[in-house]
């Protein structure tokens, strides 16, 4: 006979947003199940950089949400630690024109307007922070609060921190209305339904089917990127997250093509993560050597030791992407009781703990920390976005 749980909210995602979610529910006395088709981590949250940013983001609700994350990212730090291999490391925007430079330096000033610490530093200092960086650079920005985590290690700590029963290898069919349209829970298939006043719909990349569930329309795309693994090196070989100017502009672009800029950074672990690169392609994992070339070459333009280093491995992600670049996080009027936390792109992991502090807050009916109006589920009409896989 097909199960029947009872809970108080299901999450339906087991990477970094749904362990979020699922945290700071248990947090504040929740019952919670989390659900995955897949493994925990299996999906964006495996194939992460686990970069907590400020540096790559304009003034407005996505910087007020990563600020609001960067202060919960340090409680959470407190309490795990090197378990998730949380580290301070700061990060480094180069710029190698004047051009860049002045959008750089002008960048810097709006974020510095709105809290963030951005550290202009010239040349010489460049090379202090950054010993092997190119000789081209012409300056830059220092942003100390830029951090990094382990997100597979760091989502499974949440998980179990949270006292949710996590279920994974188990899909969601359908997302359970009653005749007013509010939801009570989710079916899934055979395995039974799970009745819940609330469903969170923390399912990254697949955020848009899973809200077609429910019978509402999220423009969810996947974004695909790839990252390059070296072999282990000493440490400090490269000290921050240290990536070019015109990495800010190709994360705001809204172009289906093929985008990279050189991102390098060193691991608890020895190698060294080399990105980024962005294209809408569908959910197509295929190798792309053009993509692997054009990354390598960037890497080794900001830092040329790095031509004699082999790369032994390499894989790819998608980042689910709206058409706004701001993630949906909250309730959906259109369906009382369904709450979403996924379309956060490429910063998922940093952005993480705010999401799941908000949905906690709305589901308790407590005051939100910050105003989520700018995030609501619902702003985009039903034309917004077509499939552009080929």
């Amino acid at each position: 006979m097909p199960k029947q749980m009872t809970c108080d909210v299901v999450v339906v995602g087991a990477g970094m947003v749904g362990a979020a979610c699922a945290y700071y529910a248990g947090l504040a006395g929740m019952d919670v199940v989390v659900l995955d088709r897949g493994a925990v981590s299996g999906g964006t949250t495996g194939g992460g950089e686990g970069n907590l940013l400020v540096s790559d983001k304009e003034p407005g609700p996505e910087l007020e949400l990563a600020l609001l994350s960067l202060r919960l990212w340090g409680e959470i730090a407190d309490e795990f630690g090197a378990a998730v291999e949380y580290e301070a490391k700061g990060g480094i925007v180069v710029a190698e024109t004047p051009d860049a430079l002045a959008a750089l330096d002008a960048f810097a000033a709006r974020q510095r307007a709105s809290g963030v610490s951005a550290l202009s530093v010239d040349p010489e200092r460049l090379r202090e922070l950054e010993p092997h960086l190119t000789l081209d650079a012409l300056g830059g920005v220092l942003y100390p609060q830029d951090a990094q985590v382990m997100p597979a290690l760091a989502a499974a700590h949440l998980l179990r921190a949270s006292g949710a029963r996590v279920e994974t290898g188990r899909t969601v069919s359908k997302v359970l209305r009653r005749a007013d349209g509010s939801v009570y829970g989710v079916r899934t298939g055979e395995q039974g339904d799970i009745h819940a006043p609330f469903v969170v719909n923390a399912a990254g990349t697949w955020g848009g089917q899973v809200a077609a569930l429910a019978g509402v329309h999220l423009p969810v795309l996947p974004r695909r990127g790839f990252v390059l693994v070296t072999e282990p090196l000493p440490p400090r070989r490269v000290r921050h997250k240290v990536y070019a100017a015109d990495y800010v502009a190709d994360v705001a672009s809204d172009s289906a093509a093929l985008q990279t800029s050189p991102v390098v950074e060193s691991t608890a672990a020895g190698p060294v993560l080399i990105g980024a690169s962005r294209e809408r392609v569908g959910f197509d994992r295929r190798l792309s050597l053009p993509v692997v070339r054009a990354l390598a070459a960037g890497a080794t333009r900001l830092f040329p030791f790095l031509a004699d280093v082999r790369v032994m491995r390499t894989y790819a992600g998608f980042r689910p992407y709206l058409p706004d670049h701001l993630p949906a996080v909250g309730a959906d009027p259109r369906a009382p009781g369904l709450f979403h936390a996924c379309g956060h792109e490429g910063a998922g992991i940093g952005l993480a703990p705010g999401t799941g502090h908000l949905i906690a807050q709305l589901m308790c009916g407590q005051p939100p920390s910050l105003d989520p109006h700018a995030l609501r589920p619902d702003r985009f009409p039903e034309e917004a976005v077509t499939d552009d896989r080929p």
